[in-house]
């Protein structure tokens, strides 16, 4: 594992995907308001980190690898707070791909004593946040040429289309790996693909078909292959929260790796972590159950944490003990 990590941070990656800021608000709430029965939460601090693409962005400079990010952004308040919040990781992000034609997508969480309270989202209607065609023809072909794997983080935001995921394909041309981390919804297609990273109910909304009942068994037979005729992915990870993961290659199950979180204090995230660290230690060279399990320690390093988080290989080594 040790020497996975330290390939991986030799790496460089394209992630290309919805952006977001995630704005904390913590506090705690001692009295219920006069003027409606809800808590009152006196803020004590505020806190800034990057979301959606931008979390997976995170997860893979948190690795030690070098990363570049591509996406949309208001020229906005929070826009400045986001593209700072990416240079002080050292992620490279193309300031021209902010406009101020749009909002960025704004996630605010109340947490009260620990604990999110509510969440707040702030964005316009997907077609703002589309990719400028012209940047696309100009821009896109040389940075997937330099990048190792490219990584698509889907949020159904507006930046992630069909003909975006056929076009990196294309581009990529099977000379690297191209994973997709999905987000089911009408005319969402897509095919041939290197890697894809749905969740359970993810994994049923792709495959058509309605999750069991609680306390029938999981059908990953007819997942699998359901999945695997609709998308013919090479590789395929569905992850399971507290059951793990579900790997599967040619419409089969191939392995179920348990989950390796000891505690779960915050899962926002965890699936970008997921998508980081599985495509990274694929581009890494490393067998789909090697990967996996590395994914595997980084998430349950991510949902021991409160907020959006990312893993650093001292962080995951620790944790797989």
């Amino acid at each position: 594992m040790k020497k996975l990590l330290e390939k991986i941070a030799t790496m460089h990656f394209l992630v290309v995907g919805d952006l977001m800021l995630d704005h904390y608000l913590w506090g705690d709430a001692t009295r219920i308001s006069p003027e409606a029965p809800v808590p009152v939460v006196k803020t004590e601090r505020d806190t800034f980190t990057a979301g959606g693409a931008a979390n997976v962005a995170s997860n893979l400079r948190a690795l030690g690898a070098s990363v570049e990010l591509v996406g949309t952004i208001g020229d906005d308040e929070n826009g400045h707070r986001l593209q700072a919040v990416l240079s002080s990781a050292n992620v490279a992000f193309d300031p021209t791909l902010a406009s101020s034609s749009r909002p960025t997508i704004l996630k605010q969480r109340v947490m009260c004593r620990n604990q999110q309270l509510c969440r707040i989202d702030r964005e316009a209607a997907p077609a703002a946040y589309a990719l400028p065609e012209e940047w696309l023809e100009s821009r896109l072909a040389a940075k997937i040429e330099t990048a190792d794997a490219v990584l698509i983080s889907d949020y159904a935001k507006g930046v992630v289309t069909p003909a975006l995921i056929a076009r990196i394909q294309a581009l990529a041309a099977g000379r690297k790996p191209v994973s997709l981390d999905p987000k089911p919804r009408q005319g969402l297609t897509f095919t041939g693909l290197d890697i894809i990273t749905p969740n359970r109910a993810e994994a049923f909304q792709l495959a058509g078909i309605q999750p069991p009942p609680a306390g029938e068994p999981f059908p990953a037979e007819a997942l699998c292959r359901t999945l695997h005729e609709r998308h013919a992915t090479r590789l395929l990870v569905i992850t399971l929260g507290e059951e793990g993961m579900l790997l599967s290659t040619g419409g089969k199950p191939m392995a179920h790796i348990p989950t390796a979180a000891r505690a779960v204090f915050d899962v926002s995230g965890a699936g970008d972590t997921v998508n980081a660290v599985l495509t990274a230690a694929i581009a890494a060279g490393a067998a789909p159950e090697t990967a996996a399990a590395l994914a595997n320690q980084a998430a349950g390093v991510v949902v021991e944490k409160l907020g959006t988080a990312t893993a650093t290989p001292a962080e995951i080594l620790a944790h797989a003990g």
